[in-house]
C-alpha cells in the first residue's frame, strides 16, 4: 500500500534528484523509495556483506595460495632471457 510523504528539501538538491533520476529511468518516488529501502535493509543485516561483496569472495587468492616471490622470480627470469 503506498502513502503520500511530504519532504522539505533544498531546491538544488531536489533538481539534481529529478535529473538523475532521469537518466536513471526512474520517477523522483521510486528512486526515493529504493534508498530508503536499501538504508532500512542495511540496518538490518548488520554484519552481513552485499550481493556484490559475496561474489568477488575469492577472486583473488589468499597469499598462502599463491608462492609470490616464486611468481615474480619466474616473471623476471621469463623477461630477461
Amino acid at each position: 500500500m503506498n502513502s503520500k510523504l511530504t519532504l522539505s528539501l533544498n531546491k538544488q538538491i531536489i533538481e539534481r534528484a529529478k535529473d538523475y533520476a532521469k537518466n536513471q529511468n526512474l520517477s523522483l518516488s521510486g528512486l526515493i523509495e529504493n534508498y530508503l529501502n536499501s538504508l532500512t535493509q542495511r540496518e538490518e543485516k548488520s554484519g552481513k556483506v552485499s550481493p556484490l561483496v559475496e561474489s568477488l569472495t575469492g577472486v583473488i587468492p589468499k597469499e598462502s595460495e599463491v608462492d609470490i616471490k616464486k611468481e615474480y622470480y619466474d616473471y623476471l627470469n621469463k623477461k630477461y632471457s
